[in-house]
């Protein structure tokens, strides 16, 4: 599948997985589905839930390390900036350094291009936070995102799965 029609696919899914509230509970209950996947199927990955103003989960699976959760604050700062999802901006961006352009003033050192960060979009409140895996490859980071927002809000993952690679 070209990058243009997984970039529409992603766009997609950021307009759809969009939740009527979201708080601590919420928060909890998606970083546990993740992690009991993760558990399940042997993902070394971690889970990163938060708002702008703070943390509300995280966890770290056998397996991951140090650098994941750097990776993870990384992708996050991303989200907050762009307001969308981490590999939509790789695909959109095609900078294989996974840095962006000069210009755009990013200091690698708070971002990174690597799929995993997804928006935590309310209805009538724009995106509020972010939820981010790290530890796997970026199309697979995203999916675990994206497959647990569609469990956890009732939508049916058939129609938004990026097709595997």
């Amino acid at each position: 599948m070209a990058a243009a029609d997984d970039i529409a696919l992603i766009q997609k899914q950021e307009e759809t997985l969009v939740f009527p509230a979201f708080d601590e509970a919420v928060a909890f209950k998606i970083g546990v589905a993740i992690r009991k996947r993760a558990l399940a199927d042997n993902l070394p990955i971690i889970v990163d839930i938060r708002l702008w103003d703070r943390p509300l989960f995280y966890a770290a699976m056998p397996g991951s390390n140090a650098s994941n959760p750097d990776w993870a604050r990384r992708k996050s700062n991303v989200v907050k900036r762009y307001l969308k999802s981490t590999y939509r901006l790789v695909l959109e961006q095609q900078r294989p350094d996974r840095t962006f352009k000069i210009g755009e003033g990013l200091d690698i050192v708070d971002y990174v291009l690597a799929g995993g960060g997804f928006p935590v979009t309310v209805k009538g409140a724009g995106v509020i936070g972010a939820i981010t895996v790290s530890g796997l490859p970026e199309r697979q980071d995203h999916g675990v995102v994206v497959d647990a927002l569609c469990d956890h809000l009732g939508v049916d993952k058939r129609g938004l799965a990026l097709a595997a690679e």
